[in-house]
């Protein structure tokens, strides 16, 4: 007999009693993980830190947590939480050795782990207010699909010819102690900027939105990027990211004892674009977001329109040093 994939959106359990990855019951309500794993807060003093939710509710880092059985993490989230902490502690070429797909499970667990903290607090709120709990199938669909993808954690899941992500890795001139995190959920896009790296991964794209940006990726992917740099990156794939209208179908086939799954076509039988249109005033507002630490308004950010202001690339196309950037870092 297969492997039995766990499908919590089916019924909507959101519950403390059951595993979140698994759905095994649960010895009690206690039996928790972090979100944030216990190392990663540690290092930057997270723990005590808010967190904003998106019910405007106020929470820590700390408060955040997952039902886990003890076996799922003892034998599955731990060896990985080792892994990734040893890779990161070490820095960019120790990261750069990790299996894209350990990262992707890391991220997407901890992604995940804000998806089922933020459901929880709106079931709470629409039932003290006398309200069914509503969600967008558009949304069910990629979160359920995201959870799908985490279980080759725990399952014989075979991804078959195909990664569920767009993953991409720079080496970049942090300050000492930054820590750089982001994410939207509505995308499943992820970021982290710490020690001397940077990392964006794009949860549910089959690879589109690396695709997307690949002629820019090839200019810069050799590069030490100077943070600036690294945001106006993570400013583009986050604003692609919101323009992909795609949502990604699998077939899963059951064969023996492994899962596998399958990627079907994202262009389907539709002749649209896998991208909306690129607006560059739109796209100026994302980057003026992603730019605050530095103080770049809009205005400045779009006073060429069409041409929004860059530090990756000169009014030719050439690519512009880190090291000839006057920025603090």
């Amino acid at each position: 007999m297969w492997a039995q994939i766990y499908s919590p959106f089916e019924r909507f359990n959101f519950s403390n009693n059951k595993c979140f990855l698994s759905g095994e019951p649960l010895n009690s309500e206690e039996e928790k993980i972090q979100v944030f794993p216990q190392w990663l807060m540690s290092r930057y003093s997270l723990e005590d830190k808010p967190f904003k939710l998106l019910d405007e509710s106020m929470a820590t880092y700390k408060d955040l947590k997952l039902p886990c059985t003890a076996a799922i993490n003892e034998q599955f989230l731990e060896p990985l939480e080792i892994e990734i902490a040893a890779a990161f502690d070490a820095g960019y070429e120790a990261v750069k050795q990790l299996d894209e797909l350990k990262l992707f499970q890391w991220a997407g667990k901890l992604l995940y782990g804000i998806i089922f903290n933020e459901i929880q607090s709106g079931i709470k709120l629409q039932h003290s207010q006398g309200e069914e709990f509503n969600m967008s199938q558009a949304i069910i669909h990629k979160f359920s699909h995201l959870h799908l993808m985490l279980q080759s954690l725990n399952l014989p899941i075979e991804l078959d010819g195909f990664k569920p992500f767009s993953l991409v890795l720079f080496k970049v001139d942090n300050s000492e102690d930054i820590f750089g995190y982001r994410d939207e959920i509505n995308t499943l896009t992820f970021s982290l900027r710490i020690k001397d790296f940077g990392l964006i991964i794009c949860l549910q794209d089959n690879g589109a939105n690396a695709s997307y940006h690949q002629a820019a990726l090839d200019k810069i992917k050799s590069q030490t990027l100077h943070p600036v740099q690294f945001e106006e990156v993570n400013a583009r794939f986050f604003y692609s990211a919101y323009l992909f209208n795609r949502l990604p179908e699998y077939n899963i086939l059951p064969v023996e004892d492994i899962i596998y799954i399958e990627a079907m076509p994202l262009r389907g039988t539709s002749t649209k674009p896998l991208f909306d249109d690129w607006v560059p005033k739109v796209y100026g507002q994302v980057l003026e977001n992603f730019w605050k630490n530095w103080g770049f308004l809009l205005f400045e950010i779009i006073k060429k329109p069409e041409e929004p202001m860059s530090f990756l690339f000169d009014a030719d196309g050439n690519t512009i040093s880190a090291a000839s950037i006057e920025l603090p870092r």
